[in-house]
């Protein structure tokens, strides 16, 4: 989820927070005074584009590289229906992502009256590490809901994120020449923010059908002057719909959910994200009626600029692509229907963001499910 990349992290990449990918890294902000003159307007600018590269990832998008969407929060039988009652769904995620690079770019600045074309050469480096655990019970009607099974979730985060930065900028500020370097670590380990979703599924025969909506309520850790971050900071509605096709004659199955996110303006920054697409999809073979393996991946484009407060604007549009394996087991536990899914990822076609793999392990259990599905 989001969340928790973020986690996550959003990532806390476009962690990937998630949920939000909970573990987020987020940029640092650079307050530039009205009365700055222009001798020290150079240094200051040279310094605020030092900090909008060592903040985060290097042209980061999604303020900073961080969005609400976890890649992989959805996977195989995805859209298969839910044994009514209470359930308890619990994941550990891990993330390990890096990015690096050299960008030229040209900007116009603004410092209260001064105003000058920045001219800069960036080589920026970032290193981020997560640890989230995301879970929480859910609640899966009995009586159908517009024809379909109504579920209600609700998800939280605990974790650890590290990142470690560094960036060295040269060019000029009008006539001025400059050059400013950083380095720069920081980590936390605290909740990160709370993500309700409500899902509505539908069976015919081998098909099945899958429509959900999800927000982020910004209440983890969270410090838009701090590197690293579990919670995003604003307000998120996701949305989106489903398809898993299940054949229980051969085994075959294949899942994919796809979504667009609208990102509300984080209040501490005057930041707000653009739009997001993602797809996450499975497909796996059952080898018994316990186990199947195959393989998993998902999508991710940015489709809206970024707009805001930003001493240095742009679009940062971001995107991302993963593919790996998974493997599931049903099994039972006193009474109880269970479901193990171990699945990992590796990234490619990284857009503005940081790049590395991932892997989940996730658990759900259910009173006296039918079947266990997971996500």
């Amino acid at each position: 989820m989001g969340g928790a990349r973020s986690t996550r992290v959003q990532s806390t990449r476009k962690s990937r927070t998630m949920p939000p990918s909970a573990g987020e890294a987020d940029l640092g902000r650079s307050v530039i005074s009205n009365s700055t003159a222009a001798a020290g307007a150079r240094w200051t600018l040279a310094l605020a584009a030092a900090a909008a590269l060592t903040g985060a990832h290097p042209a980061a998008a999604d303020e900073n590289g961080v969005s609400f969407w976890v890649p992989g929060t959805f996977g195989s039988l995805a859209a298969v229906p839910l044994p009514a009652g209470w359930s308890l769904t619990t994941s550990i995620l891990h993330q390990t992502l890096h990015a690096d690079g050299a960008t030229a770019f040209s900007r116009q600045v603004g410092v209260g009256p001064y105003t000058a074309t920045l001219n800069a050469n960036v080589s920026a480096s970032l290193d981020e590490h997560a640890e989230l655990f995301l879970g929480g019970p859910s609640y899966t009607f009995e009586q159908p809901v517009l024809g379909g099974q109504l579920t209600l979730r609700a998800t939280l985060v605990y974790g650890y994120s590290r990142v470690d930065s560094s960036a060295q900028v040269s060019g000029t500020v009008g006539p001025f020449p400059f050059f400013a370097a950083a380095t720069y670590g920081d980590s936390v380990t605290d909740f990160g923010d709370f993500y309700p979703m409500a899902a509505l599924r539908w069976n015919s025969g081998n098909h099945n059908f899958l429509a959900y909506t999800m927000s982020d309520v910004p209440v983890g850790s969270y410090d838009a002057n701090r590197l690293s971050n579990l919670g995003i900071g604003h307000t998120v509605l996701d949305g989106g719909a489903g398809y898993t096709y299940l054949n229980t004659e051969n085994g075959r199955e294949f899942s994919a959910v796809a979504g667009v996110t609208y990102n509300f303006a984080n209040p501490t920054t005057n930041y707000q994200n653009g739009a997001d697409l993602h797809l996450d999809w499975g497909a796996s073979q059952f080898l018994s009626e316990h186990v199947h393996v195959g393989l998993v991946g998902y999508v991710y484009q940015q489709v809206g600029d970024d707009s805001g407060a930003l001493p240095i604007q742009g679009g940062f549009r971001s995107g991302i692509a993963a593919v790996g394996p998974q493997a599931g087991y049903i099994l039972e536990l006193g009474g109880r229907q269970a479901y193990v899914n171990l699945k990992a990822y590796r990234e490619f076609a990284a857009v503005n963001r940081s790049d590395g793999w991932n892997a989940w392990l996730t658990f759900t259990i259910a009173l006296n499910p039918k079947r266990a599905g997971g996500t």
